[in-house]
């Protein structure tokens, strides 16, 4: 019975694909699912166990993975959206997990996660807002507006020297250097 739980857990997940990240209308410009987001979310917490080596990494990375899996029930909403809409997040986990016996470890996680009072919090907090920053960045080197405005505002949401440092690093850098980096034909 356990395995027909996890297949409608990942299909679930899946849907993660299809949704879009509300905030992107906001900004007038790019698009990114919230699968995406999650994804990027846990490549940048992959990064930063290696350069923080103080913290439990599964942790870190799994954390990243699952910070958005209630989007699934109950879509992204932007910070206008919150002003109007109340949105449930531990109803729609409870449900999502009720099934599994591991989802007390996903509920767990996420607990943690919005407490944001543990290093891992903090640093899955910060790899967040990197992953915005990013995308921000490169719609800032390609022309957008918009990008400008937001980026001073996400940068000071960083909390950890980490996250900081990961920041100040991807605005010194141009979006596409890596593609240029050794290039020869």
């Amino acid at each position: 019975m356990e395995m027909k739980q996890i297949a409608n857990l990942l299909f679930e997940v899946r849907i993660l694909k299809d949704i879009v990240r509300s905030g992107y209308a906001f900004l007038g410009s790019g698009k990114e699912s919230v699968a995406e987001h999650s994804f990027m979310t846990a490549f940048i917490c992959f990064a930063m166990a290696r350069i923080d080596q103080d913290i439990n990494s599964e942790k870190l990375v799994t954390m990243a993975l699952v910070h958005d899996i209630a989007e699934a029930r109950t879509g992204d909403f932007n910070y206008v959206e919150k002003k109007y809409s109340i949105v449930d997040e531990a109803k729609a986990i409870s449900h999502l997990t009720k099934h599994l016996s591991f989802g007390d470890d996903i509920k767990n996680l996420l607990d943690e996660f919005n407490s944001g009072e543990t290093k891992e919090a903090k640093l899955v907090n910060d790899a967040d807002q990197i992953s915005f920053i990013l995308e921000l960045k490169k719609l800032d080197d390609t022309g957008a507006k918009g990008p400008e405005k937001w980026l001073p505002v996400i940068l000071k949401r960083l909390k950890t020297e980490t996250g900081k440092q990961i920041a100040q690093s991807i605005m010194e850098t141009s979006w596409d250097e890596w593609w240029m980096n050794d290039y020869s034909e």
